[in-house]
């Protein structure tokens, strides 16, 4: 297939003729007669097999961080998009960036098919659309400063494929997450993750063994991305929300600990100055 060919005239050829590793059946018979114990020892066994697909997919990871890194720094930011588990995995990395490093909010986006009701309730077809992630981007004044990650663990999902499409006709830097090799998600993506964690305990729930592939890259991409910007001091936090006192508790040890001050001492400061970096530079 042609580069940014059109996909509406082969998607459903392809969803029906490709082997989707994802949808193929449980290795696992009769669930329903395995007693609690078995279930639970069978789903662990198969999970542990996720850490070391992701340990694969590294050498496609490391050039889409490096990128991404390179965007932030001029400006850019990071945007998700993606359908179902899909789109909340990415929208639960994206939120939990601004407490954890202190970043604002629009750095790091994400989208979910069919808006904000989507993250607790499934929104019929939303992710069979093929205009409406590129809607959604722009709502955000996308550009081409910025990078666009689709994740799709099927990697057939319309509006990721066509969000991507799109992103990549308007110069968009784009990558992809998904558990499906060779899937047509991956001719739309110019840095493509793959993470082939092969057929899932209850057959074609990616909720599970891909849901779990796929946070485990989110994670590795964000925390290098905030790395990569400077958000972390040695190993520390230092630039945390200080929104309850178990953080402020942290950044009070931090402190303490840094710089062989009593902890009442560490407190004031932190509180005095806001963040444990800026309390930092003014104890220096």
């Amino acid at each position: 297939m042609q580069k940014n060919a059109p996909c509406e005239q082969h998607l459903q050829p392809i969803n029906e003729v490709m082997n989707r590793i994802t949808e193929q059946p449980s290795p696992y018979r009769h669930l329903e007669k395995m007693s609690v114990e078995d279930l639970l020892i069978n789903i662990n066994k198969e999970d542990k097999t996720v850490p070391l697909a992701v340990e694969r997919a590294i050498p496609q990871i490391s050039p889409l961080v490096k990128n991404i890194i390179a965007k932030m720094k001029e400006g850019g930011r990071l945007f998700y998009i993606g359908a179902g588990t899909s789109g909340r995995l990415g929208i639960l990395d994206a939120s939990e960036c601004p407490p954890t490093y202190g970043v604002p909010d629009d750095w790091v986006i994400g989208i979910i098919a069919g808006g904000d009701g989507a993250i607790r309730k499934a929104v019929e077809f939303a992710e069979d659309s093929h205009a409406l992630a590129w809607e959604d981007l722009q709502k955000y004044f996308i550009n081409q400063q910025d990078v666009v990650v689709g994740i799709a663990a099927s990697g057939t999902t319309p509006y990721v494929i066509h969000g991507l499409k799109t992103c990549q006709e308007h110069g968009i830097l784009t990558g992809c997450i998904t558990c499906n090799p060779n899937a047509p998600v991956v001719e739309y993506s110019d840095f493509p993750v793959e993470v082939v964690v092969g057929p899932e305990f209850v057959t074609g729930s990616t909720r599970m063994k891909a849901g779990t592939a796929q946070k485990l890259v989110l994670n590795m991409i964000s925390t290098s991305a905030m790395i990569g910007m400077g958000r972390v001091l040695d190993n520390k936090m230092v630039d945390m929300q200080l929104s309850n006192n178990k953080l402020v508790d942290r950044g009070t040890k931090i402190l303490k600990n840094a710089f062989d001050i009593t902890y009442d001492r560490a407190k004031e400061m932190l509180l005095q100055h806001g963040s444990v970096r800026k309390a930092m530079e003014e104890i220096k």
